[in-house]
């Protein structure tokens, strides 16, 4: 199950903090080039004890990375497998999506079935036919493994869409 992609400036490993004898639950892949900070846990603990602007922005920042995955699991258990990959789709448009003439949306990052799959925790097979049956429709198509939404209203329609703002809905 892969739960975002993150980008520069993303902080990961943060559940770990203020935990004794922490376990790291997830991992991490690079997929592109690129570079990675580490942060020595205990020094940043001691940093959000003596410093209030830094504590209220971190906060600020969890209780949105909260909020994001709450929506996407969310998604997935309410709406089953198609209501997961539509709100991976909608979340890719607001994170990677470039509006186009048409009204269409392109969705500029490339990704397999099975990364697909793997945001809406099932099987690439399904994503395969699900993916099939929205082409079939013309709600999306797909070229080199990039998609292009035709219909997101659609989309947003089949899993009763709270329009959240971009920042919560998004891919990250």
């Amino acid at each position: 199950l892969c739960f975002r992609i993150c980008g520069s400036g993303e902080i990961v490993g943060e559940l770990t903090l203020f935990t004794n004898d922490a376990r790291y639950l997830l991992t991490a892949k690079v997929i592109e080039p690129g570079e990675a900070a580490v942060i020595n846990k205990e020094e940043l603990e001691q940093q959000l004890l003596i410093n209030p602007p830094l504590t209220l922005e971190y906060m600020r920042w969890i209780s949105k990375h909260v909020r994001r995955t709450q929506t996407k699991f969310r998604d997935l258990i309410m709406h089953g497998k198609k209501g997961a990959l539509y709100s991976t789709l909608i979340r890719l448009c607001n994170s990677y999506g470039v509006p186009l003439e048409d009204g269409s949306i392109f969705i500029d990052v490339t990704l397999k079935n099975q990364d697909l799959a793997n945001f809406c925790g099932t099987t690439r097979e399904s994503v395969n036919r699900m993916l099939n049956a929205l082409k079939q429709e013309g709600i999306i198509s797909m070229k080199r493994g990039k998609i292009t939404v035709h219909d997101l209203n659609y989309l947003k329609t089949e899993i009763q869409c709270e329009d959240c703002p971009a920042d919560i809905c998004c891919i990250d």
